[in-house]
């Protein structure tokens, strides 16, 4: 195992704002890449305020802010300033990769296409996010994960339950995938760097991430395929792919896809062996056809005993079963425990995080989770690094260029 994590001595330069595009380079950060965040004077990246929306669990930790910034230097500059495009230019140009997910017109406005910057730095990767791509007729219209993610995507629409309003998507699971993708073309850019010498642009969206994690509906779609809208579970289309409540009020999802080899350990599993001997339930296609019938009598079945019972029989019998966990079980998850995807930080107030799904064999552990900086915490270390000396920092916070 090396002793360099395998993102170290990379620059990155995050002028992203919100979740999706951050991700990327909080993952670049935990595998050792420098990560400085970019923000305007003022009140910086409106993902500082994120945690006092009505949908997130409130808290007086800004945890929003310190998973998707944790371990990042900042730096507070007005890029419509000359000036303050004078240190962007120098930033630039030490810079092996930048992360941007301004609107196409601020861009354009700002100077801050790859067409702009890549002069000031062939060998730069600049990995940019949109809501809906960077052509086509919604190219400029702004998105979020629950618009261009899950909404447009047809993902809500696979979730809406027949005869039901429409489902809601829940806070930033869009924007994590979409920030997961962009971080995959970064990876392959650095290589094609490594190979060529040559810097390049590189790309995702919103929308195409969540048509990419929709892709067996939206695939089906192509062709002119599509399913009924979904049933209740009372109803379902197999009951061997459905949701049991347990006598102490959990919930068991079966997930049973070899049905000729699971239905009768199932059967034994239940100590039900009177159902293999029911007509209605000898062929999968039979089982089927009587799903609604099936599924409500393995209702009481599972009704009568507790979780803990059920874990122990679908497990000796090889089911495939998952328990559908609630919130409230996160925190005492071993499993996530053990492999990694729960770890400890250096934040006494924030003592676990959530890891990047990632594991290497050939590098260290991520460098452990820190506190996302402050607004404009390391301007003068940075600008000092750049060359400014104290009295051309003080002008600059003079003329508000930076803060």
């Amino acid at each position: 195992m090396s002793a360099r994590l395998p993102l170290q001595g990379l620059r990155v330069l995050d002028l992203a704002s919100f979740i999706a595009a951050p991700v990327a380079s909080t993952v670049l950060g935990d595998y050792g890449a420098e990560v400085i965040k970019i923000e305007p004077p003022g009140e910086g990246d409106p993902q500082r305020k994120l945690g006092q929306a009505h949908s997130i669990p409130q808290h007086p930790v800004n945890f929003c802010w310190h998973m998707t910034n944790r371990n990042k230097k900042a730096i507070a500059l007005d890029l419509k300033h000359a000036e303050g495009r004078a240190v962007f230019e120098r930033l630039a140009r030490t810079a092996d990769i930048m992360v941007v997910n301004f609107p196409l017109k601020v861009r354009a406005r700002l100077g801050l296409r790859y067409a702009d910057v890549a002069p000031l730095n062939p060998r730069l990767i600049y990995a940019s996010l949109t809501g809906y791509g960077e052509t086509g007729p919604d190219a400029e219209q702004p998105g979020f994960d629950s618009t261009a993610f899950f909404a447009r995507s047809g993902l809500l629409d696979g979730l809406t339950y027949a005869g039901g309003p429409p489902a809601f998507s829940l806070p930033a699971q869009g924007d994590q995938m979409t920030g997961m993708n962009l971080f995959a073309a970064i990876a392959m850019a650095l290589l094609h760097r490594e190979r060529t010498g040559e810097g390049s642009e590189v790309s995702t969206s919103l929308h195409a991430s969540g048509l990419w994690s929709n892709a067996i509906l939206a695939q089906g779609a192509l062709l002119g395929a599509y399913v009924a809208p979904r049933p209740p579970r009372t109803q379902p289309r197999s009951a061997l792919a459905n949701q049991y409540r347990t006598q102490d009020g959990r919930w068991i999802q079966l997930t049973i896809v070899r049905e000729d080899k699971l239905w009768p350990e199932l059967c034994a599993a239940l100590e039900r062996p009177d159902l293999m001997d029911d007509p209605r339930f000898t062929t999968t296609e039979s089982r089927r056809a009587h799903a609604t019938e099936l599924a409500a009598l393995l209702d009481p079945v599972f009704l009568a005993k507790p979780w803990p019972h059920w874990r122990e029989r679908l497990r000796r019998h090889d089911i495939t079963f998952g328990l559908l966990g609630i919130l409230k079980d996160v925190p005492e998850d071993e499993q996530a425990v053990a492999n990694g995807a729960i770890v400890p930080t250096t934040m006494p107030d924030m003592p676990r995080t959530l890891s990047a799904p990632i594991r290497l064999s050939f590098a260290p552990d991520p460098i452990a989770p820190g506190a996302a900086p402050d607004h404009g915490e390391h301007t003068d270390t940075l600008l000092a690094e750049l060359g400014y000396g104290a009295a051309e920092i003080a002008a600059l916070r003079e003329s508000k260029t930076v803060a």
